[in-house]
């Protein structure tokens, strides 16, 4: 197993370090307080699946709103019968940002759209489409932090 704090593969002990417990090696131990000793996993390196050496991650769905938001949501209070002033009152927001998504002139969030959605029993959110595209590889410009950094 390696030391978190400098990678070298040797005994670990797990010390307490800026109130982080980590396994660190006997020359690292001096930056902290050692707690405990660290026992080896039969010798397999932990994952997240269960198979050594492979990590599962599960991408999140991206949710977007429904184009013509604004409409839908003015049509469908309309029809319910209410004013501006009424529908902000029963759903708690203000009217002046009630105004702002019906003409499109304010994104709303997603909470504030599954709000709206339960309240007019309509469709605001939408699953984006999961678009894989290559990025090209970026001009190197200027410096970065990794070039003023001096490795013994």
């Amino acid at each position: 197993m390696r030391c978190e704090l400098c990678g070298k593969e040797l005994p670990l002990v797990r010390a307490e370090i800026e109130g982080s417990t980590l396994s660190v090696c006997q020359q690292c131990c001096r930056f902290g307080k050692i707690v405990g000793k660290v026992s080896s996993p039969s010798g397999k390196s932990p994952t997240l699946s269960g198979m050594p050496g492979k990590i599962e991650s599960r991408p999140e769905p991206v949710l977007s709103l429904i184009p013509d938001y604004g409409v839908l949501i003015k049509k469908k209070r309309e029809a319910m019968g209410l004013t501006q002033e009424e529908f902000a009152k029963k759903i708690n927001e203000k009217e002046s940002l009630l105004h702002k998504i019906e003409t499109n002139n304010f994104e709303m969030s997603i909470p504030l759209a599954e709000k709206l959605e339960r309240f007019l029993h309509i469709t605001l959110i939408q699953q984006a489409e999961d678009t894989h595209e290559s990025i090209a590889p970026r001009k190197r410009e200027g410096f970065t932090l990794g070039d003023f950094i001096k490795v013994k």
